[in-house]
């Protein structure tokens, strides 16, 4: 782990249906996707765009989906790579708790989204369970379309491979305000309580030097002593992330298990301001180690001032994730309650194809991900890099589609999501896949009857959206969107999602 500071609702069977298999005709693993079809865009465009005409119908399995990725013209793909992150609501949270409204460059629609927990079926292996499901928006022929990804959770006493974890800390000058040494102090004790006899755990700390005060020791007979360095931790002077990143991945490459998952974990307001203090000579040194070691980068944000799009890049290139913590109950939430999906993988990159087809929809725009996109013809070359994702994490994303007129009466095929993803232990590639009927489009977005998790995942995005002055289609008034989502707190009873309630409302304020 690395740790920084400065100073300074189930699937309706009509709608959707998925297939474990792998489909019929891919490349064999490793191999690129077929070209597109002549005068296809060859994945220019990226997916936050609206996209053009084309294409053909999707399916309802492997074989249909590969059906519509080969048939489909490039501008009605869309393909990006799985991304589990949560960090971007959890700052804005933060920064509008502060009284001010979150620069509108660390706003990702897709980490808004994916804080919240839906209500996806859990597949029976190891693999994704796909849903694809929408609803009407107030706009004339605008509908909002979920693609929903889940895998199945951890046992939390069930057998995984053991862990090796090195903590990377920062202990700069203003990692003593409250809330960020203090917080990374009582996480990191936390979680030595909670691994298990088998993992290991190092201990990096850095301010303008680093130094590696705990090298990879088992656990088992240990906790006092992991429990006695951490208890010294104390602040000191600069930040120098460079050195800390260096010093970390030496660390973990020096204890590296084979058989286990190796993770550093970032804990950090990502504020550099000695040594290397661009993302990208750091990001070359993580990229190493990860292909050489398959040592992957948990983030975890703390602070009121945080580099947002720094954590993001390192932990994207260290093939990780990210979140944010401010609070003594977050941090028990992601140490405790979430530790098994840090820990362990179900899938190495992932990525996520959606063909939609020409002749049932106009036009679409994925809602976030540009930072995620991946070209449509890389699809399946699995050397290509996409996300890696643990037990019990779900990926939504959503999309503003426009129907042709007549569309839904007409009913057929409109949407065939796709995943595929790399088994974590024998790198076999793997496809699961979900359609959507046009006909299945008939609910309006705000209605009681739709279902509660689609209806917060719009708010969520909506939100987001207006953050950072975008306008989407069908997208409510930020008074409305205040009054739907005071409704589903009520009618949720979510403590998450009455939170999310109140960021809307101080956004409002802070804004009129």
């Amino acid at each position: 782990m690395l740790i920084t500071g400065c100073s300074g609702g189930g699937t309706d069977r009509a709608a959707t249906s998925d297939s474990g298999e792998r489909a019929p005709g891919a490349p064999a693993p490793g191999a690129p996707a077929p070209a597109p079809a002549p005068g296809a865009r060859d994945g220019e465009q990226r997916p936050g765009a609206d996209r053009a005409n084309g294409g053909a119908n999707g399916g309802a399995d492997g074989a249909a989906g590969d059906e519509a990725r080969e048939t489909a013209p490039a501008d009605h793909l869309s393909t990006f790579a799985l991304d589990v992150d949560t960090a971007s609501y959890g700052y804005a949270r933060r920064t509008l708790a502060d009284g001010r409204l979150p620069a509108a460059d660390t706003v990702r629609p897709e980490e808004f989204v994916n804080s919240f927990r839906q209500d996806y079926p859990k597949p029976a292996g190891n693999g994704f369970s796909v849903t694809v499901d929408g609803a009407r928006t107030g706009a004339r022929d605008w509908s909002l379309v979920r693609v929903g990804l889940a895998t199945r959770p951890a046992d939390r006493h069930g057998e995984r491979p053991p862990a090796a974890l090195t903590f990377v800390v920062d202990i700069s000058g203003s990692m003593g305000e409250p809330g960020r040494l203090d917080l990374v102090k009582e996480s990191l004790g936390v979680l030595t309580d909670q691994l298990r006899d088998d993992d290991s755990i190092a201990l990096v700390t850095f301010s303008d030097e680093a130094e590696t005060r705990l090298p990879m020791t088992r656990v088992e007979g240990s906790r006092d002593r992991v429990h006695r360095v951490v208890d010294e931790l104390e602040t000191t002077s600069s930040t120098n992330v460079e050195a800390g990143v260096t010093t970390g991945y030496d660390t973990a490459v020096a204890g590296h298990r084979k058989g286990a998952t190796n993770r550093v974990v970032l804990l950090s307001d990502a504020l550099a301001n000695t040594g290397e203090t661009e993302a990208g000579a750091i990001l070359d040194r993580i990229e190493d180690e990860r292909r050489a070691y398959g040592i992957t980068l948990f983030g975890v944000g703390v602070g009121s001032e945080y580099g947002d799009a720094f954590m993001e890049q390192l932990a994207d290139k260290g093939d990780g994730h990210t979140t944010y913590v401010s609070t003594s109950e977050q941090a028990r939430k992601v140490f405790v309650e979430q530790l098994p999906a840090h820990i362990e993988l179900r899938a190495r990159d992932a990525k996520a194809q959606v063909a939609f087809d020409p002749k049932r929809v106009e036009t679409f725009r994925l809602i976030g991900y540009e930072n995620r996109e991946v070209a449509d013809e890389d699809f399946r070359d699995d050397r290509v890099d996409g996300g890696e994702v643990g037990p019990g994490h779900q990926v939504t994303a959503l999309y503003a589609v426009k129907t042709r007129p007549g569309a839904q009466d007409r009913g057929g095929r409109l949407a065939t999501a796709t995943v595929r993803w790399l088994d974590p232990a024998s790198r076999a590639p793997q496809e699961r896949s979900g359609s959507l009927d046009s006909g299945a489009l008939g609910a309006r977005l705000w209605d009681e009857g739709t279902k509660p998790g689609l209806r917060v995942a719009a708010t969520a995005a909506y939100f987001a959206d207006s953050l950072r002055g975008g306008e989407l289609p069908g997208a409510p008034t930020r008074a409305q969107l205040a009054g739907h989502a005071d409704g589903l707190a009520r009618t949720t009873e979510s403590k998450v999602v009455g939170e999310l309630a109140a960021s809307i409302r101080r956004a409002n304020g802070l804004r009129d």
